[in-house]
């Protein structure tokens, strides 16, 4: 396997700043592979699966801040250790080169200039490292829902509708639709529309192009991910499954808009409903506590009934730092596409599900199962 990009839009952001500082971490010594699922023992071993050192980085961000400052505010944080980014400030730097202020922002009415452009980004990244293959990896702010317009619901329908200027594209869905049609990979760690616009599917199919989503599962989707199983395979009935998340950062800035937090409810919901196979009541909350910086609160309360109607309730609370616990996943996810395509595969990865809260191309949640389905697949050379 040769030389792989991974272009990140939202490349200056928590997640992708982590993923970056720890790939860099590792390469040079500093740091070991806890985290990622692809490095733990007894993994499957796969040739076509790129070496973290072949990694290239590179992407778009809205943000001027460069690469060396958010490492060192992470280092602050207590995201990354203290003194990293001054070990690796001068490789930190040569990414920051590849980084480019700008990109989609889902504000413009001229899609067509702005997916020229990101093309042109993501090609001349490709071209001037010699790469053998991209992989663009959405970890961008959170956007509010955004329907499947019945209109865009062709190729050719968006693909006028683009040229026209007619409609606004979400910025996820322009990141898309650039790396389906420079012949690259996807991922989409954020709940946002992004590959899921029907039109998208068609145009990764034409492009022979493999992609994964969406939204990362890092926290408490996670144990839900887990727990719910269990309460399935015990024939426990759950009578409601309550939770409130408390994130500080920009992540929780991003999130205090009730309509951008919309997106990330609706992914984090359907898990415990799909698994158990019945609606489950109970709120969901997302509240933005800014003294909370870089770190994340959770807190879940479930009721559930045994036998003879007995009623009892399991409460957790998880915290910790979500970026730490995204970034191993982009780097993983970002292998593994790009072992797909150099596989042949093309269109949606539901063996992926494993590392996602909404899973694209499978209703399968269960934990447990869907590490099953990611050996298989790595195990089968990705086809």
């Amino acid at each position: 396997m040769g030389r792989t990009g991974v272009w990140l839009a939202g490349a200056r952001g928590s997640v992708a700043s982590t993923a970056i500082t720890g790939a860099l971490a590792i390469r040079a010594g500093l740091a070991d592979r806890v985290g990622l699922v692809s490095e733990a023992p007894g993994f499957p071993a796969f040739d076509l699966l790129p070496g973290l050192a072949d990694l290239v980085f590179g992407g778009h961000d809205l943000s001027g801040v460069p690469l060396t400052k958010r490492a060192q505010q992470l280092a602050q944080a207590g995201v990354i250790p203290a003194g990293l980014p001054a070990r690796l400030h001068g490789e930190l730097a040569a990414v920051d080169a590849d980084i480019t202020t700008g990109g989609a922002d889902g504000r413009t009415r001229s899609p067509a200039e702005t997916l020229r452009r990101i093309s042109a980004d993501i090609a001349a990244f490709r071209d001037r490292h010699g790469l053998d293959r991209v992989v663009v990896v959405n970890v961008a702010s959170t956007e509010p829902p955004t329907p499947a317009r019945p209109e865009h619901a062709t190729l050719a329908d968006l693909t006028r509708a683009i040229g026209l200027g007619t409609m606004v594209l979400p910025a996820s869905a322009c990141y898309a639709y650039a790396a389906f049609d420079a012949g690259c990979g996807h991922v989409d760690f954020t709940p946002s529309i992004g590959a899921r616009l029907p039109a998208l599917a068609e145009l990764a199919r034409e492009r022979a192009v493999p992609y994964a989503g969406s939204d990362g599962k890092t926290g408490e989707t996670l144990l839900k991910a887990v727990l719910a199983p269990m309460f399935a395979g015990r024939h426990l009935h759950v009578g409601s499954w309550s939770g409130t998340n408390l994130l500080g950062g920009g992540d929780g800035a991003n999130l205090a808009d009730p309509q951008t937090a919309a997106s990330k409810l609706e992914s984090k919901r359907r898990l415990v409903d799909e698994t158990l196979g019945y609606p489950v009541e109970g709120p969901l909350h997302i509240d933005y506590v800014a003294d909370l910086g870089e770190q994340k609160t959770a807190w879940d309360h479930v009721t559930f009934q045994g036998f003879l109607g007995a009623r009892m309730t399991l409460q957790f609370t998880w915290q910790g730092y979500d970026s730490a616990l995204a970034a191993p996943l982009v780097l993983d996810l970002a292998r593994l596409v790009a072992a797909a395509h150099a596989a042949g595969r093309a269109g949606p990865l539901p063996e992926l599900a494993y590392f996602f809260k909404d899973p694209i191309g499978t209703s399968v949640h269960d934990l447990a199962a869907q590490y099953d389905m990611l050996r298989s697949f790595v195990a089968q050379g990705c086809t």
